[in-house]
């Protein structure tokens, strides 16, 4: 069965750092497209960043240079590390997975991926 389980999430003060998990089971993440998610309240959900199978990324306009996606092949884990973080970037992270999304083009940030996980809640304030 294949699984997402997202970590890593907590309160931490404007100008801080975190660093996001998404630990997969069921299959391995470098072979399925990954990305992250955030859905603030009240808001839609998203898309931050995205990783293909083949290590190519994408980033929103919204965190790119701030956060950095990478991925772990021997822990099975894509991971998400946040710098410099905004009171805006508070939410619910969520990290998707899709073994085709990414195929002919630049990994989407759309909400078009297959599987999702449960999501962890990140909160910025001082």
């Amino acid at each position: 069965q294949l699984q997402l389980v997202e970590s890593g999430g907590g309160l931490v003060q404007p100008g801080g750092s975190l660093r996001l998990s998404c630990a997969a089971s069921g299959f391995n993440v470098d072979r399925y497209a990954i990305g992250w998610f955030r859905q603030a309240p009240g808001k839609e959900r998203e898309g931050l960043s995205c990783i293909s199978t083949k290590g190519d990324t994408n980033y929103a306009a919204s965190v790119k240079g701030r956060f950095t996606i990478s991925r772990d092949s021997a822990e099975n884990t894509v991971y998400l590390e946040m710098n410099n973080l905004k009171p805006e970037d508070a939410g619910d992270y969520y990290c998707a997975a899709d073994p085709t999304v990414h195929l002919f083009r630049r990994c989407p940030l759309s909400l078009e991926y297959e599987y999702w996980g449960q999501g962890t809640q990140v909160s910025v304030s001082s």
